[in-house]
């Protein structure tokens, strides 16, 4: 077993749709990024890389390349759990935490887990996901950005 930890962030910005594990969140606004700028699932995607010591997200998907400019989130998500099992890992389960002022997350936690336990081929009950905020302190409380911090188990598969 191996353990890693991820972490993002990203400004929230007019003009923008606000997308996190995977799923459209009826916002203002939306984070700002090469991507579309999923801190949740990006902070998830390095945790898994950096169990299996295969580099970062940065790595696999530069900021500079335009294959990646406006990318999906969910892509990156399927292409780290295949590059995962490529080097004969499994995931264990995921535990993350968003750290957001608004809007409110916890609705959409299950329907974040679906979709991303949906991408990945797990079950929902090994993704994990908590809301917080920081009670209007710093950037994330002036609602200037959104951050995600996950931990990621992955096994050698046996196979």
């Amino acid at each position: 077993m191996r353990i890693g930890f991820g972490y993002d962030v990203h400004r929230l910005v007019s003009e923008r749709e606000l997308w996190l594990g995977g799923i459209l969140i009826p916002f203002e606004k939306g984070l700002l990024g090469h991507s579309d700028a999923d801190v949740l699932i990006h902070a998830i995607c390095d945790a898994m890389l950096g169990a299996a010591n295969l580099r970062d997200i940065g790595h696999h998907f530069p900021d500079t390349s335009a294959d990646t400019l406006n990318i999906d989130s969910k892509v990156i998500l399927r292409k780290t759990i295949e590059l995962l099992r490529q080097h004969g890992y499994e995931l264990g389960n995921i535990d993350a935490t968003v750290c957001a002022e608004q809007p409110k997350l916890n609705p959409h936690i299950p329907q974040m887990q679906q979709t991303m336990a949906d991408v990945m081929g797990v079950s929902p009950s090994q993704i994990s996901i908590k809301a917080t905020t920081t009670e209007r302190l710093g950037f994330t409380g002036r609602e200037e950005g959104i951050s995600a911090y996950a931990v990621a188990l992955i096994c050698k598969n046996d196979a």
